[in-house]
């Protein structure tokens, strides 16, 4: 009788309508499937996507080129003042860095081996 009982109000709690059984309204369903990364980026990461999209790195994030920093092609440093300390690690197992200053205006030169820098003023994007 207690088995009975409990089936039968089983059945009419299942076919009744309730709020937790009924399944969510889902604002992806309406996308029709899970969004790409540029449709969910936002702040930092979609303004990087965006510029990144343009050919621009704002953030620094590429890889720098692999060049020697000749005169002709010197190492690019971003700055937002006048001036910037650089630090040049001369050879790869070196332990000491190499810290001088690099003002805006032509390539500068490492005083230990040699590679040019060249201070490039830029704004911070807001």
């Amino acid at each position: 009788m207690a088995g009975r009982l409990l089936l039968v109000r089983a059945c009419t709690v299942a076919t009744r309508p309730n709020v937790v059984s009924r399944p969510l309204q889902r604002a992806m369903g309406t996308l029709q499937g899970v969004p790409t990364d540029e449709e969910q980026a936002t702040g930092l990461e979609r303004r990087a996507m965006e510029s990144s999209k343009k050919g621009l790195d704002p953030y620094s994030i590429l890889k720098p080129k692999l060049y020697a920093g000749t005169k002709t092609e010197p190492h690019i440093v971003p700055g937002v003042s006048n001036k910037r300390l650089v630090g040049c690690l001369c050879e790869e197992d070196q332990s000491a860095i190499i810290w001088f200053w690099l003002h805006e205006g032509n390539a500068q030169r490492c005083p230990q081996c040699g590679s040019y820098y060249q201070f490039v003023h830029t704004e911070i994007p807001h």
